[in-house]
Formats: C-alpha cells, structure tokens, sequence
C-alpha cells in the first residue's frame, strides 16, 4: 500500500567517516518537508551502532525510512527491524543476510576489483590510506572535501566489521538501493548482488562510494521514493 504520508528519515554513515557527509541530503529532504535526523553513530561495534540508531529512531514521532551507506547498511539491516521503520534505503551500501558482516562479505573479492587501501589495524581500528583515500573512496568529489575526508577520518572498530547480522529487515521489509556506478570501495557486481538477493527496488548513478556527498539529489530522490512506496 502506498503511504504519502512518511515525512520521517533518519540517516546512518558509513565507516571512516561521521554524519556530516549527508548535509546536502539533509538540505534537500528538508526543503521538501521531511523530518530528517543523522545518527552519529560511533563505528566501534556493530551493537553500540545499532543501540544509537535505535535510540534515534525510538525519538520518530511514526513510521520511518531508515537510510545506510557503506558499513550503515548493515547498521540498518539489524535496527531495521525496530517497529518504526517502514522501509530501508541502501545508498552503495552492504546488505547482509543472517550470520554474514562486512568480512565475510568482502573475504573473496572478484578477480580485478579494486581494493580499498586500508591500513594495518592500529589498536583494533582501521583507517584507510590517507594519499589514496579520494581516489578509492571520493574520486567525484571536490580535491579539497575529499582531502578534508581524508584528514577527518573516523577509525572503524575491526569489531564492527566483524559483526554479524542476526535478522536483517530487508527479510521482512521493503528496502530500495542505489548502486554508485563507479565505486571502488564496494565493487557495484556486488551491490547488484546484494540489492537482488534482498529484493530491493534498484536505481543506478554515476557516482564514486561517496555518492551521498556528490550525488544528493539523486539520493534524495531515492529516498523520497522510498517514503511513497513503503
């Protein structure tokens, strides 16, 4: 059933950086007259990320499209399943299924597909190589915000990228996903891979993995197709 009536999105950010990326996404869902809420969540543990989207969402005032890039996805896969969430928006994100974490995802990769340049762990936290951060991860962004991306780095929890889902929501809601085209963090065959195999409704845009930054409109737009046919 269509419902015009969700006016509620609560963002979730990826790993290596914060919530301060989907501002232009922010700005435009706004201007539109939805209620829009970033959850900072801290990357240290996929719970403790869970437990601050949850928090978020418990604040919603009705149904909600809950909203995750990158490591947010699987952010999304496990709060997704909080009675508020009417639908869940993958923006080149990971979708996992039951017992599945961003390392298992990411342990056979495709003969030819890029490699993120992340560095050794570092006290059980990863970052990824400043001097190929905007080339792998915003290679359509402006040099000086990518660079400002790359000196701003939130380190990610090796517990978080171990994590398992245990229930993922796109199993028992409808969940739409925007593949970046030109990404080389997650190769785009496997977000095709992930968005069929959870049945999302699936759009296509030219854009590096940080599309959210470069694209807003088009994920905006994706996200206010969300809210119409959730």
């Amino acid at each position: 059933m269509t419902n015009k009536n969700i006016k509620n999105v609560v963002l979730v950010h990826g790993a290596f950086v914060d919530g301060s990326g989907w501002e232009r996404v922010y700005g435009i869902l706004r201007g539109k007259g939805f209620h829009v809420t970033i959850v900072q969540n801290p990357t240290t543990s996929l719970a403790a990320d869970v437990a601050a989207t949850n928090a978020v969402l418990d604040r919603q005032d009705g149904p909600t499209i809950l909203v995750g890039h990158s490591y947010g996805g699987v952010v999304i896969s496990e709060a997704g399943n909080h009675e508020k969430v009417a639908a869940l928006v993958y923006i080149a994100a990971f979708a996992p299924d039951a017992g599945e974490s961003v390392a298992t995802l990411i342990a056979n990769p495709q003969p030819g597909a890029p490699v993120p340049p992340i560095l050794p762990p570092v006290d059980g936290f990863i970052s990824l190589d400043r001097g190929k951060f905007a080339a792998s991860f915003a290679a359509d962004l402006d040099p000086a915000i990518a660079a400002f991306r790359a000196d701003s780095q939130v380190p990610w929890g090796i517990a978080a990228l171990e994590a398992a889902v245990t229930r993922p929501a796109w199993r028992t809601k409808p969940s739409w996903y925007v593949v970046a085209t030109d990404d080389r963090m997650i190769p785009p065959a496997a977000q095709h891979a992930m968005s069929k195999r959870a049945g999302s409704t699936v759009s296509e845009v030219k854009a590096s993995y940080a599309i959210y930054e470069s694209q807003p409109a088009s994920v905006a737009s994706a996200i206010e197709r969300a809210t119409l046919g959730a």
